[in-house]
């Protein structure tokens, strides 16, 4: 069965998302970075769901600040990423770079995606079109680099721009409307960009998510998978720099923003 996941977006805390994701073959449910267990374990009773899994990107506690009670209230099995296994709270099974995880009836390829942290990853449902991105990719942004390097981030983004312009981000946070402000000073001749977000002030206006966006959307709009659009170059002053370099500027310019 192609493209049957259901996949519930569950806002908690200031602007963190969970995700309850569902495969109705097997009944499996995973949450994806719980930062508290309450909201999840609800959402999933409501729909008479029983969570298996729990599928975390990274370590920070908000996104695994539910792992042990939820664990605890249901038995389920917590994946996280092998490269920081010692960091993720129950964890039980270790995934890496090129791993593919099979949940039900579904598989996730592994991508490692350091930058962020030094060992975070992410989960790519390819017959759902569904990345699961934590704080590596957002709407319009990309995370803080607090453990990796420019390199490391751009190299990471590098694999996610590989996937296909379908693709939906479903990122762990709702940034996106200052990452447009952001995005704006920095190519702020860019049409598509403009026209996105006058939909996201749409929709925050109507306290509507902005999240999950699209790859395609991405690739037209998100300075960070942009090193090569000569406006935003000229704009922050690296006309012929290497796009690691451009990336790195921008990536130093949003910190200041």
């Amino acid at each position: 069965m192609v493209g049957h996941l259901e996949i519930v977006q569950l806002p908690v805390l200031h602007d963190n998302y969970i995700y309850l994701i569902h495969e109705p073959g097997s009944g499996a449910t995973a949450v994806v970075d719980p930062a508290v267990p309450d909201v999840p374990l609800q959402a999933a009773a409501e729909r008479g769901w029983t969570i298996t899994h729990i599928l975390n990107t990274h370590h920070h506690m908000d996104h695994v600040g539910g792992n042990m009670a939820i664990k605890e209230a249901t038995g389920c099995t917590i994946v996280g990423p092998g490269p920081d296994n010692e960091r993720i709270p129950g964890i039980d099974v270790q995934v890496n770079d090129g791993d593919v995880f099979s949940f039900g009836e579904a598989q996730a390829d592994i991508f490692f995606t350091p930058g962020h942290t030094r060992g975070h990853i992410v989960y790519w449902f390819s017959q759902d079109a569904a990345l699961f991105c934590g704080d590596t990719l957002f709407a319009m942004g990309c995370g803080r680099l607090f453990e990796g390097s420019p390199e490391q981030m751009w190299t990471s983004l590098q694999k996610l721009l590989a996937l296909p312009d379908d693709a939906r981000v479903f990122c762990a946070h709702e940034y996106t409307q200052a990452n447009g402000a952001f995005a704006l000073s920095v190519e702020p001749q860019n049409a598509a960009l403009q026209a996105r977000m006058e939909h996201v002030k749409a929709l925050r206006v109507q306290g509507l998510p902005t999240v999950p966006s699209t790859m395609g959307d991405e690739k037209e709009t998100n300075p960070f998978l942009r090193p090569t659009s000569v406006h935003l170059r000229e704009t922050i002053g690296l006309p012929s720099a290497s796009d690691v370099d451009v990336f790195a500027k921008t990536r130093a310019l949003k910190d200041q923003f």
